[in-house]
């Protein structure tokens, strides 16, 4: 079994790990057995959310019935340290636990919601305290976006980062991943899937565990999912000539239909996250509609529809994207899936 040490944390833990998203859509039964049966079967790390809805309890309920050593990550999406404060409390009291292993900055977008975070009264601040408290062991980041993730890894306050990495996003691989590691930063691969759009799972988590040194969350509901894929991690074999032949393909098809989440296109006239809604089917697939309708997503489906089509955002997306065309078809899509 592949194992890791997770950089400056000094966590030892397998390499593929179990990621919270899915289990908020799934009965509570099913999603702690799938919890429990991960567990069982040798997984040691699981990240959650509090944007996750029901994830953290049930992760809570299931590692409350066993005693095997499992770390665990969450994180918040909150910005000032006030916030901060009160999302980590509740996220150990759902997650029945007195200490959370990591805690991470929740969904970092852009370099003004960064400073936010890092400045004085921001959510950083309540992490520092947190950790001198000894309510948490390590402080991490999330961001979709690489410049974000670049900087702070700069600043160097963060014990972790996570990052988008899939084979329909690699570009990680090529500077954030190796300054990470050179710089003993945990590196957590989220989205090896990216989102649910890559339905070939078995191909894009070969892909993600062939880059070395990272630990790779892929998220899953169910148990028989899980066994899918901890085959593929116990297997450990090489991507082949005719797998990279048709990763190859499947990156050209999706070449001018798929968001990288760069934000480049930003800012939108009206206002739009056009990453969020050009995701918004796979967001469907991970948290269900009912779950998304409650989120703070769903304002990002309000505002799409104000589109005005001016073209703006297509000038600055360096994939070329079609953007206005997409953002409708995405509201097509989900309308029609009501």
């Amino acid at each position: 079994m592949k194992r890791m040490v997770l950089g400056r944390t000094g966590l030892e833990v397998c390499r593929l790990g179990l990621g919270g998203i899915p289990l908020q859509r799934v009965s509570e039964a099913q999603a702690v057995e799938t919890v429990r049966h991960a567990v069982e079967q040798g997984v040691d790390f699981i990240d959650t959310s509090r944007a996750y809805s029901t994830s953290e309890r049930r992760i809570g309920l299931a590692l409350a019935q066993t005693d095997k050593r499992v770390v665990v990550a969450s994180k918040a999406q909150a910005k000032t340290a006030e916030k901060a404060w009160a999302d980590l409390h509740t996220s150990l009291a759902e997650l029945q636990r007195d200490y959370i292993d990591i805690y991470k900055c929740h969904f970092v977008a852009d370099e003004a919601i960064y400073q936010k975070v890092i400045s004085s009264g921001g959510a950083y601040e309540a992490y520092q305290r947190a950790k001198n408290e000894k309510l948490i062991g390590h402080i991490g980041i999330t961001s979709h976006n690489l410049d974000v993730l670049d900087r702070a890894l700069d600043d160097d306050l963060f014990d972790v980062i996570m990052v988008c990495f899939s084979f329909l996003e690699p570009k990680a691989r090529e500077e954030i991943i190796p300054k990470a590691l050179e710089k003993n930063v945990g590196v957590i691969a989220m989205k090896p899937f990216s989102g649910g759009v890559i339905e070939e799972a078995t191909l894009a988590l070969k892909f993600a565990l062939s880059e070395p040194g990272i630990l790779v969350i892929p998220g899953v509901g169910r148990s028989d999912l899980f066994d899918q894929n901890w085959k593929v991690f116990l297997d450990a074999e090489p991507l082949t000539d005719s797998e990279s032949a048709r990763i190859a393909e499947l990156r050209n098809s999706f070449d001018k239909v798929f968001c990288r989440r760069c934000d480049y296109c930003q800012p939108c006239s009206e206002d739009i996250s056009i990453q969020t809604i050009l995701g918004i089917r796979s967001s469907v697939k991970r948290m269900g509609r009912s779950q998304l309708e409650e989120s703070f997503l769903w304002k990002a489906v309000e505002k799409a529809r104000n589109c005005s089509r001016c073209g703006d955002c297509m000038t600055r997306c360096p994939y070329g994207l079609p953007i206005p065309d997409l953002i409708e078809e995405s509201l097509a899509w989900l309308d029609e899936d009501e």
